[in-house]
Parts: structure tokens; C-alpha cells; sequence
């Protein structure tokens, strides 16, 4: 299975992603505009607060092509964030007291200069996390040492899972991976993550493998640590339960299997003004693989720069960057239905 890129796909394109998702009428369905949901909620414009997260995209070069991925990445994709982009992320980094550094991909370890930057920001004395897809510790006999790396730094691990058995996740994200997903996290919880007591953290990530929004997160929780517990003997911390953005491939499968209209009509009918005002956009400013700055991953990916006279990390500028208002469209209904969405998991 190739990238959306590389087969040409007219949704490799962030412009003709936007054209869709403006669609006042789909179907005959009125999709307000997500400025109008956030006026009535007396949110609009939206405004950041404090960044409490730098959340950078090291590349979209991935070990796997997942069905959902809004990223598009892939074994064909060549897009890595050089050294030099990195070092101007430490340099902003420096300037601020921005606690926490979510690193993110693609699958982030295949970067050369992942681990370099790893240590450089934790010798900054700041929290890191990774986005790990948890096959790619057990893809190549060079990351088998991963989680004694992650332990070795302090490194929060956020691993994607989309359900405790074989036949949903290999759905979403191919043959085979949740084989070698259990026994990456086998190895994580050998070394001491997910344990109690060891200050190790393991989270978990389920997203819906259809055109629906995720159940409650607490009773998945408690439904992916009975399941896993059981059957596998594997523990982790918490599960955070995010709804599928429609951007990129699952933009893709929304329009293909016909549920785009009804989907997105779920959205909006779900609006929630506690999680609008909970957004992870207000606290996180989001850095690409080539440096420029977005509110989001999401607006990182459809190419919707920050509102701001700062465009790129190596202009950063903590002052000017807080007089922004967050740059808004209409996948932006996703984190904002029902229980919210985060990377963090729900807002309300």
C-alpha cells in the first residue's frame, strides 16, 4: 500500500483537503462553519494560552501505511527533519519554559538524528514524549533497544492501539501488527513501563476503525487493561481515546465508503463548548519536519500556518506567537464533539 503522495492522489493535496472540508452542502446536509460553533459558544476567535507543549513532526517516513493516518506517512515518504531544524528547536526551546516536548512522525524513531535530539532535549530538563507505533521497535534489530533508550531518558512512550485483538487492528493498520504491537509492549513493560511505581509511563491511543466517534474513555480504559491483562499480561498506565480527523487517508476513506456526509453531520451534531474551550491547539505550538509553525498537527498536515508574523522555529518569538488567534476550518469539529479530542485524549 502506498502513500496518498506517492500514488498521486488528488488528496495529497492540503489545498483540495480544504475545497472538500469547505463544502457548505454535502449531500444536501448544511454544514455550518466552525467559526459560527465557536461564536455561539463565545469562543470565537479562539485564542492560545500559555504553551505548555511543543509538539514537533520529525518526518513522515513510517514503517507502516495505516488506513487512517492524517499524516499520509510512509516507507515512501522522505520528508525528515534535518539536525540543523532540530538544533533550531532547541534554541526556542531554551528560550522558553515550554515543560514538555511531544515528538511525533511518522514513526519518529526512524529519523537519524532521533535519538541525538532525545538526549539534547532531556539534558534541557524537559519532559519528552514519543509517539511510537510500537512495530518499529521490533522492525529492525537496530531499535530493539529502544525502550532501555526511552527508560534510559525519562521518555513518556504513547503508543498507538487500536483494539486488544488481531482483527480490528490489523484492519486499520495491516497485517500483522498487532503480533508484533504486543510484543513491543512486552519488551516496554520488561523494562519497566506501565508497572506501578516505576515512574515509567505507557499510555495507550485508541481511535474508531469506522465512521463513528470513540466510546466512552473510561470504560475502554478499563476494557483494554482487562483484555490485555488477561490475555497477555501486559499493563499500562491510561488509554486515551481520539476521534479520527477527517484530513488526509481517512479523509480518503469517508469519501470512498460513502460516509463522509454522515460523518461529519455526527460532528457537528456533537459540538461540546467545554471541549472547544479544551482544545489542545491553545496550549501546544506544533513544528514540522522543515520548521514552520502550525496551531496544530492537523493544520500542520492541511498546510494552515500559524496566523502569525512567525512563521518558522528559527524566527521563534513567545511574545509575538501569543497575540495569534488559532487558525480554524472545518475538520477542526473533530476535537470539539462530544468528550473532545486531544493527543492527550478527551477535553471534557
Amino acid at each position: 500500500m502506498k502513500s496518498l503522495k506517492a500514488s498521486g492522489h488528488q488528496l495529497a493535496d492540503s489545498a483540495f483537503q480544504l475545497t472538500v472540508l469547505r463544502q457548505e452542502v454535502v449531500d444536501t446536509l448544511h454544514l455550518p462553519p466552525f467559526a459560527e460553533k465557536l461564536r455561539g459558544a463565545g469562543l470565537f476567535p479562539l485564542v492560545p494560552v500559555a504553551p505548555a507543549i511543543l509538539q514537533i513532526n520529525v518526518g513522515k517516513m513510517c514503517n507502516q501505511v495505516c488506513k487512517h493516518c492524517h499524516v499520509d506517512a510512509g516507507p515512501d515518504r522522505k520528508e525528515i527533519m534535518t539536525r540543523a531544524t532540530m538544533q533550531l528547536c532547541l534554541d526556542a526551546l531554551a528560550q522558553t519554559d515550554i515543560a514538555t516536548v511531544d515528538l511525533t512522525g511518522g514513526a519518529p524513531e526512524m529519523n537519524p538524528d532521533f535519538r541525538w535530539f532525545v538526549e539534547q532535549i532531556h539534558a534541557l530538563g524537559r519532559h519528552v514524549i514519543v509517539r511510537c507505533n510500537l512495530t518499529i521497535i521490533v522492525a529492525n534489530k537496530k531499535y530493539h533497544d529502544l525502550p532501555a533508550f526511552f527508560k534510559a531518558h525519562g521518555v513518556e512512550v504513547v503508543s498507538s492501539l487500536p483494539f486488544y485483538n488481531a482483527k480490528t487492528t490489523d484492519r486499520q493498520r495491516g497485517d500483522g501488527v498487532f503480533e508484533d504491537s504486543i510484543r513491543a509492549l512486552k519488551m516496554l513493560n520488561a523494562v519497566g513501563y506501565g508497572q506501578p511505581g516505576s515512574g515509567l509511563t505507557l499510555n495507550l491511543v485508541y481511535n474508531p476503525n469506522g465512521a463513528f466517534l470513540p466510546g466512552s474513555q473510561k470504560g475502554l480504559q478499563e476494557q483494554f487493561k482487562r483484555a490485555l491483562g488477561k490475555d497477555f499480561g501486559i499493563v499500562f498506565n491510561e488509554l486515551f481515546a481520539i476521534t479520527n480527523i477527517p484530513v488526509s487517508r481517512y479523509l480518503d476513506f469517508l469519501i470512498e465508503s460513502g460516509n463522509y456526509a454522515g460523518y461529519m453531520e455526527k460532528l457537528v451534531a456533537a459540538f461540546n463548548p467545554t471541549a472547544a474551550a479544551g482544545v489542545m491547539c491553545r496550549n501546544t505550538i506544533s513544528v514540522s519536519w522543515d520548521g514552520y509553525l502550525y496551531d496544530c498537527d492537523f493544520n500542520q498536515m492541511l498546510e494552515l500556518h500559524v496566523a502569525s508574523t512567525v512563521q518558522h522555529i528559527r524566527d521563534f518569538d513567545a511574545a509575538a506567537l501569543a497575540q495569534r488567534s488559532v487558525v480554524i476550518n472545518q475538520h477542526c469539529y473533530g476535537c470539539t464533539a462530544g468528550s473532545g479530542s486531544s493527543c492527550g485524549g478527551t477535553t471534557a
